[in-house]
């Protein structure tokens, strides 16, 4: 069983979906929590993707954190016990990852996280403790990227439980390339390829308090030399709309399936993000990328160079073209794993004749209990990138 909630899980569940349908020994179901329930968040990826419709849907929809993880393990778990899958994926960091990695866990339940391993050292993140929390209970811990190894020995996970596999969103990204290349976004909208800064702001850091209309204000001026898209994430609209906040010169627009949306990344000059993952998706096609945040879980992707924190400042969206004229010429890095292939990974895993039992994978945990000391010392303590 896959559990998602949101339209990065879809992205990050698709291609390991995929090569369970071609594999008669496998069975899948996927369940869609309804985190995103707006059909431009939503529908229209299972759609885009090719995922085809959840076999369950539980409809969380919106609410305090407390409330809809609530909701989710209260109508996962009923779903769990009738199903008993061998196996429960859960993607990403997001509340319905950990509240599903929380029933499957207690159900005693194997869980395997698809995305482990990343942190921002950043408690005030939601996101972060969804991470922690879940990696805390996972069974298998399908890896991305170094630096999440370090990350999960550091916090005392048995190496045997830790899988690198690589990133399984990149295989989305590389199945639709034809797709998105053929979709023409840009062009539709009357954008010239390679002469606009593409924006996604929606979290909550940037967009409850102040600094909305600060970055509003900044890109009005940055629109002055250079064409801003910007597609709204439903929340950021409803803040824009709700302190009446004006953009002008900056093209907003609703939001855009995957398709639509990798067309206008795959033909930017740069992305102004404070997203994960198109932190990641940038970094695979080459495309520099300003991050807006203090901090990131994807260190890989600033060390790869092609991804810049600006830190939590707006004020430094100003900056952004001479910091393109900078790297101009600048050829980042590819990153292993990042390859398309990585669900076929994963898939090498699911695929053993016997899983670890719970059983085992308890004793292993117990057993390393007694040296973490010596591998937080062996590997050191993790430090926030800022």
């Amino acid at each position: 069983m896959s559990v998602v909630g949101t339209r990065p899980n879809y992205m990050k569940i698709a291609p390991i979906a995929a090569g369970i349908a071609k594999r008669e020994e496998l069975e899948h179901v996927l369940v869609h929590t309804g985190q995103h329930y707006d059909d431009s968040m939503s529908r229209v990826f299972f759609e885009q993707l090719g995922v085809g419709a959840p076999d369950h849907t539980l409809d969380v929809g919106s609410g305090t954190h407390a409330v809809q993880t609530a909701r989710v393990m209260e109508r996962l778990e009923p779903l769990l016990l009738a199903l008993a899958p061998d196996v429960v994926l859960v993607p990403g960091d997001v509340n319905s990852t950990m509240a599903s990695a929380l029933v499957a866990g207690k159900l005693d339940m194997r869980v395997g996280h698809v995305e482990a391993g990343l942190r921002s050292f950043d408690r005030t993140m939601p996101e972060e403790i969804n991470r922690v929390v879940t990696d805390s209970i996972a069974d298998m811990l399908f890896i991305h990227s170094p630096e999440a190894r370090t990350n999960l020995l550091a916090e005392g996970a048995p190496e045997e439980t830790i899988v690198a596999v690589g990133n399984t969103m990149i295989d989305t990204l590389v199945a639709m390339l034809p797709r998105v290349e053929e979709a023409s976004t840009g062009a539709s909208l009357g954008l010239t390829k390679g002469d606009y800064l593409l924006v996604t702001l929606h979290r909550p850091a940037l967009t409850d308090g102040p600094l909305l209309a600060e970055a509003l204000a900044r890109l009005a001026e940055l629109a002055r030399e250079l064409p801003v898209v910007f597609p709204v994430h439903p929340r950021t609209r409803a803040r824009i709309d709700a302190l009446d906040l004006a953009a002008t010169g900056v093209r907003l627009l609703d939001p855009l399936g995957y398709i639509e949306f990798m067309s206008l990344v795959r033909s930017a000059t740069a992305l102004l993000t404070d997203s994960g993952g198109i932190q990641e998706e940038t970094s695979f096609l080459g495309i520099p990328c300003f991050t807006l945040r203090d901090n990131t879980e994807r260190p890989i992707t600033v060390t790869a160079g092609t991804n810049v924190l600006l830190g939590l400042e707006p004020r430094r969206i100003s900056e952004i073209p001479d910091l393109l004229a900078q790297r101009a010429g600048v050829r980042p890095a590819s990153i292993p794993g990042w390859d398309g292939a990585a669900a076929s990974r994963v898939l090498a895993v699911l695929e053993l004749d016997e899983l670890p039992s719970r059983v085992a994978l308890t004793a292993a945990r117990r057993s390393d209990e007694q040296r973490v000391d010596g591998a937080v010392r062996e590997v050191g303590r993790p430090q926030p990138l800022v």
